[in-house]
């Protein structure tokens, strides 16, 4: 079977923008949590999804995609963390699925990013270097990257994360019907607008979206 693309969750931030003693990831959306409503889009796809994250939210990894397929990073911050971030989170997950076509970076805290999207991005990939999801001509996640990108995304390392890949080469334009591409959950007022959006969509049987604030 030829190879495709992999799926990277990025799940292993500080969430230093969320309420004091409280993980984005781990918040409820729904009858689900922000992590595991992303996962379970990402795995929608029916690509490999490699999860990039921290001791805490292993078990959520674990319950959604095999052992071998959950990366543990230590927490930024920590003894072990001080030089993590972004740029190292998207080497992890790069390194440990190298036979793969092109990754797609998905991060951790946009759980309205609908499986199609990614597949889209992750098509596009067949013909660019570089793709990225984008809507209404804003650009979002994920952002897919081609095989031959290897060596630079493995040596990425700190918080940067890719930006510098994506400057220096074409990157292409994935114009999609998605508003969930734009849609990260940074603070609690960004939950709570998400929440009611969806509330408002499943209460007047409408998109979501439509009602979104974001």
């Amino acid at each position: 079977m030829a190879a495709r693309p992999t799926v990277v969750v990025l799940a292993a931030g500080r969430s230093s923008r969320f309420g004091v003693g409280h993980h984005k990831l781990a918040q409820p959306l729904g009858e689900t949590t922000v992590l595991a409503q992303t996962l379970a889009n990402a795995i929608a796809t029916h690509l490999r999804t490699v999860v990039v994250t921290i001791a805490a939210f292993v078990d959520v990894a674990r319950s959604s995609v095999a052992a071998r397929d959950v990366v543990v990073l230590p927490e930024v911050g920590s003894d072990g963390g001080s030089q993590l971030g972004m740029g190292a989170s998207i080497a992890a997950g790069v390194g440990a699925s190298p036979d793969s076509s092109g990754w797609l970076v998905l991060p951790g805290d946009m759980p309205m990013i609908q499986p199609a999207t990614v597949l889209a991005v992750a098509n596009a990939l067949e013909h660019h270097p570089i793709a990225f999801a984008q809507f209404r001509a804003r650009r979002g996640h994920p952002v897919g990257f081609a095989a031959e990108l290897y060596p630079e995304l493995t040596a990425l390392s700190g918080d940067e994360g890719a930006r510098r890949i994506v400057a220096r080469y074409p990157a292409f334009p994935v114009e999609l019907d998605d508003a969930g591409i734009l849609v990260d959950i940074d603070t609690e007022g960004d939950l709570e607008a998400l929440r009611r959006s969806v509330a408002a969509a499943r209460f007047g049987g409408g998109d979501w979206s439509a009602a979104s604030t974001f």
